[in-house]
């Protein structure tokens, strides 16, 4: 049994992960400049998205805004991505995830092990997934795809 896959069907998918992504670090980035505002924080560096070495502490300004940034981005992506690939929020959303991973090991030269940017990566994932696919079902429950599962 060969695996078939359609070019024109990766194709769609490819040019989908790319708008994710996209949407994705356009909102970042606005919603970076917005925090560094609203906190009258001074100096916007490139690196707030891939930054995982500040040290974490409440009373850090720069480390929140990081932090809500990061957050207040997965929250509006997640809602946006539903425009972009309708019900298929959960899978675009653990891929943009991953290659914001595979990208800040890169920009930072070495991969992040630090437990606060993980539980913060993760709520924000958890946050994206589901508001984007609660907004997709409402906006598409008439025609929203139902896994069969007659034959398990």
């Amino acid at each position: 049994m060969a695996l078939k896959i359609k070019i024109a069907e990766t194709k769609v998918i490819l040019l989908n992960l790319l708008l994710c992504v996209i949407i994705f670090y356009s909102v970042y980035y606005v919603v970076l400049c917005f925090c560094f505002t609203a906190f009258r924080l001074q100096m916007l560096d490139g690196l707030g998205p891939f930054d995982f070495k500040t040290n974490p502490s409440w009373i850090n300004p720069y480390y929140l805004v990081l932090l809500v940034s990061l957050e207040i981005t997965y929250s509006i992506s997640g809602l946006l991505f539903v425009l972009v690939v309708e019900e298929w929020v959960w899978d675009y959303a653990i891929m943009v995830t991953i290659i914001h991973i595979t990208i800040t090991s890169a920009v930072m030269s070495e991969f992040p092990l630090m437990l606060h940017w993980w539980a913060a990566l993760g709520s924000g994932l958890i946050s994206m997934i589901c508001g984007g696919q609660c907004l997709a079902y409402y906006l598409f429950k008439d025609n929203f795809i139902y896994p069969v599962l007659d034959d398990f």
